[in-house]
């Protein structure tokens, strides 16, 4: 079996990839808390992303998927965003994951051919008010995406999903109301918002060699919203 390495799964999309893989792989989480992982078939790595350095020793020397979950929701008008904002969202969103392919880079290159799935946001491709910071920090992940893609073909594979609001902790505040909930669904053409398993569906897909033949990729999981006109 495979040897995948979560970043973050204790919850909302890492949690989804984790229970949805944990019979298919070997699957290791490194996370900062272990809270929904304890009856799941997994190893879990205590890990704060934006201020721990990964301990490789606790890893096997080959890592065939790589998945990077911690990410942000920061949406304020322009005009009142400190640097510092910007600054905190393109660490967590990042730098940070940056930092976890260098470390492991060379548990990467061991496999036959790895897999790293990372996530940017619709806002990435599209122009939405207040997202500033988060477009940002996700066109980041895009840009860097490719370009390692390209310098790491074919040993490792690069791609990105690039989701629209989904329904996960990270999102509560969007989605705390029947009225919030109703909303966000219209504004999609496919009439809903998406959920965790959406998400995992794809990353797992991603991770596989189903998509062996995929790199250097933006999947817009998004309901549609990124492509197509709402019917009203």
């Amino acid at each position: 079996m495979k040897n995948i390495l979560l970043i973050g799964g204790s919850y909302g999309i890492g949690n989804a990839i984790a229970k949805a893989l944990q019979n298919e792989a070997h699957v290791y989480i490194a996370s900062r808390t272990n809270i929904n992982l304890t009856d799941l078939n997994i190893t879990h790595i205590p890990f704060d992303a934006t201020n721990d350095i990964l301990d490789t020793t606790k890893l096997p020397s080959i890592i065939d998927g790589l998945v990077y979950c911690p990410g942000s929701i920061n949406l304020r008008p322009f005009k009142g965003i400190k640097p510092e904002a910007f600054e905190a969202d393109m660490n967590i969103n990042f730098i940070s994951l940056v930092k976890v392919i260098q470390t492991i880079l060379p548990n990467l290159v061991a496999s036959e051919q790895s897999s790293i799935v990372l996530f940017s946001s619709v806002a990435a491709s599209m122009g939405m008010p207040f997202h500033t910071s988060v477009a940002a920090a996700k066109g980041a992940i895009e840009g860097f995406a490719k370009a390692l893609a390209a310098e790491y073909a074919p040993k490792i594979r690069v791609n990105v999903i690039a989701p629209s609001l989904t329904d996960t902790p990270l999102a509560d505040k969007f989605l705390s109301t029947d009225e919030k909930r109703e909303k966000s669904a219209m504004r999609h053409p496919l009439k809903r918002f998406g959920t965790s398993n959406d998400i995992a569906e794809m990353t797992c897909f991603l991770l596989s060699e189903k998509s062996s033949w995929i790199s250097g990729q933006i999947f817009h999981v998004d309901g549609g919203m990124s492509t197509l006109l709402v019917n009203t």
